[in-house]
């Protein structure tokens, strides 16, 4: 066997906090299921999710905002998440932090902006004649290891690079009409369209890239890392134009995607202000919200306000509520996370897990799980039980048991 099709056996995926959730786990008629796509509980929330996915497939609910609040730990996030696993990949998510917006290279309004930017998608069709090609054995032109044959049919984009001759492809054409050529050799040619999908952003940042010169002044400047500016109203209302010229010759259609912002509390009162305003732009996001605060001053001032957002853009949101999970629901959810680790845990271990998770938080016993597995090894055990359970809840605090040492022994510290 050649070393070249050995395939390897790493996993490539690393997995995260919530490599679980593969959707909103809904039935046909729009109700949760108790246990599906990676969830637990939270039925409500879960079902207003759903039919704010409908109003999304349906192009109801442009402009609109949603807010998710809830308590630390109680799948915010991973509603959004779900949110997008159920639009699919043809549908924007962008999902950015509150504190993001706080950059020393660019102005906050202009960081909402590009990501207002990036969740607008723009479909576009594209007309292109095509010949035939027939698959074809040659010899490898990267340097004489064994041949490549080019899978080229009709409908396949492929392109031909310069320097090497490398036939590539590049997506797929959909054949609308077939005609055929008056002259020899009788070449089969297909007139085809293609889609192409992109974001308002991705048109911005191409229009306002500069384009160089061949002297070498220009070449190093291309060559060197740019900082980052700002693109300016007047360059996003040119695009408007040729966007809303392209929609109205049905060259292009516009995909309203999700902006996802969570901890919103991070935000100030010039972030809210420009999003009042942004939200009422007739080329608009669904934009979603998440906290986890309850009544706080709107940062910046000494207003207080429920969630930390003030009370004009309060009124303009649809508020879903997240509740904590009982005992038996987090059990369930430690038991996801373990087979998702891929880690072998009894019901006795599941079961005090599920203690700590009500005593501390979910989030803690989530955590507790690695390092008990790496006991267990160390032990010269596969499966994960309550005495490696007990070891590493010695070795590690909670928030909650931190605190607590804090009052206890706050002589020692320095204050």
């Amino acid at each position: 066997m050649k070393i070249e099709e050995v395939q390897s056996q790493t996993k490539k995926q690393r997995i995260a906090t919530h490599t679980h959730i593969k959707g909103l786990g809904l039935e046909p008629n729009g109700k949760a299921m108790p246990l599906a796509a990676g969830f637990v509980g939270q039925a409500a929330a879960r079902e207003a999710a759903g039919l704010v996915v409908d109003m999304i497939r349906q192009k109801k609910m442009a402009g609109r905002a949603l807010l998710l609040a809830g308590p630390p730990g109680t799948g915010k996030t991973a509603i959004a998440l779900g949110i997008s696993q159920d639009l699919g990949s043809k549908v924007p998510f962008c999902p950015m932090v509150g504190s993001e917006v706080y950059s020393s290279e660019v102005k906050k309004t202009e960081v909402l902006m590009e990501n207002f930017r990036r969740a607008i998608g723009l479909r576009i069709k594209e007309n292109k004649e095509v010949t035939e090609l027939s698959p074809e054995e040659t010899e490898s032109v990267t340097g004489g290891y064994g041949k490549s044959i080019s899978h080229v049919a009709v409908g396949d984009v492929i392109y031909i690079e310069g320097n090497s001759g490398a036939v590539k492809k590049g997506g797929k054409l959909q054949p609308c009409k077939i005609e055929w050529a008056k002259t020899p050799p009788w070449v089969q040619c297909t007139l085809c369209w293609n889609i192409r999908m992109l974001t308002l952003h991705d048109l911005d940042a191409a229009n306002a890239r500069p384009q160089g010169g061949q002297d070498i002044l220009s070449l190093m400047g291309q060559m060197m890392k740019p900082r980052k500016t700002e693109i300016t109203d007047k360059l996003r209302q040119e695009i408007n134009k040729v966007v809303n010229r392209y929609i109205d010759e049905g060259v292009a259609e516009l995909v309203p995607g999700v902006l996802f912002i969570d901890e919103v509390h991070m935000l100030d009162m010039e972030c809210f202000s420009y999003l009042n305003r942004a939200l009422e732009s007739s080329l608009s996001p669904i934009v979603i919200f998440a906290t986890n605060r309850g009544i706080c001053n709107v940062r910046g001032t000494d207003m207080t306000s429920p969630h930390g957002i003030p009370v004009d853009l309060l009124d303009r949101l649809v508020i879903m509520r997240t509740e904590t999970y009982g005992p038996a629901e987090m059990i369930q959810i430690l038991a996801i996370r373990a087979q998702v680790e891929e880690l072998v845990v009894d019901e006795e271990s599941l079961a005090y897990l599920g203690e700590i998770g009500q005593q501390a938080s979910l989030r803690h016993a989530v955590q507790l799980l690695s390092p008990a597995s790496v006991v267990a090894k160390m032990n010269g055990r596969d499966n994960i039980c309550k005495a490696d359970l007990e070891e590493v809840g010695t070795l590690y605090l909670d928030a909650k048991s931190s605190a607590r040492l804090l009052q206890e022994q706050q002589d020692r510290y320095i204050s």
